[in-house]
């Protein structure tokens, strides 16, 4: 337990600082563009989540994000294959804690000023994006782990966010731990502590409409554990 607790604190940490960071540099590289601001974060956000899996995954099962926890613990309750409520809640801390450590070490290296975010990120449309995100990706996860194709989670989780960096309005938090991480740099990844709740809270919705869908659609229990 130990070890998997330290995968998920260093994975969602990294995960963070991956996010933040490369926010930091592309906001240097590119000042005037937004557009080509996003990319660059999008893509390195693709390429370290896809690697943060496939080195923490036979370790913790790289959760790396509250939602996905509580949604393999709901999805494998009743079959065992899932978390126990004592393993949940230890792993949702750990993520909490290494999603704020992840942004500390990001303002450290790009030299940033300590401080918390000032970007308010507001609006019914922004939420819906973070409902639709998250539930994509839980269905995305579950689906995969219950039809046998574990081997794919990485790359297509790491692909999947890619994309909802550009289809949903909010640019695709999609985790509870990666938002207050991100409360903490305020710098172009950044969001403001009075609006990271109601993100949060989407978030928690988004996973619960995934669940569902999972239900739905491949009803067999989980064939692994995660």
């Amino acid at each position: 337990m130990t070890r998997r607790l330290l995968a998920e604190f260093l994975g969602t940490g990294l995960l963070v600082t991956v996010v933040v960071g490369s926010g930091i540099a592309a906001q240097r590289l590119s000042p005037d563009d937004v557009g080509l601001q996003l990319l660059q974060n999008s893509t390195a956000t693709v390429l370290g989540l896809a690697v943060l899996i496939l080195l923490f995954g036979p370790v913790s099962g790289a959760h790396l994000n509250p939602v996905v926890t509580l949604a393999g613990w709901w999805l494998g309750r009743r079959s065992g294959a899932g978390t126990s409520p004592t393993e949940v809640a230890a792993y949702v801390v750990a993520q909490g804690a290494g999603g704020i450590g992840g942004a500390l070490l990001a303002n450290v290296m790009f030299s940033v000023d300590a401080g918390l975010a000032t970007t308010e990120r507001t609006g019914t449309g922004l939420l819906v994006g973070e409902v639709v995100a998250t539930a994509g990706l839980v269905l995305l996860i579950f689906a995969l782990v219950r039809s046998g194709r574990s081997a794919l989670v990485a790359p297509a989780v790491g692909a999947y966010i890619g994309a909802a960096y550009w289809f949903t309005s909010s640019t695709s938090f999609a985790n509870p731990a990666v938002t207050v991480g991100r409360i903490f740099s305020d710098t172009f990844a950044g969001i403001a502590p009075s609006s990271a709740p109601a993100f949060v809270a989407a978030q928690v919705v988004g996973a619960a409409v995934g669940v569902l869908l999972v239900l739905a659609l491949y009803p067999a229990p989980a064939r692994v554990r995660l």
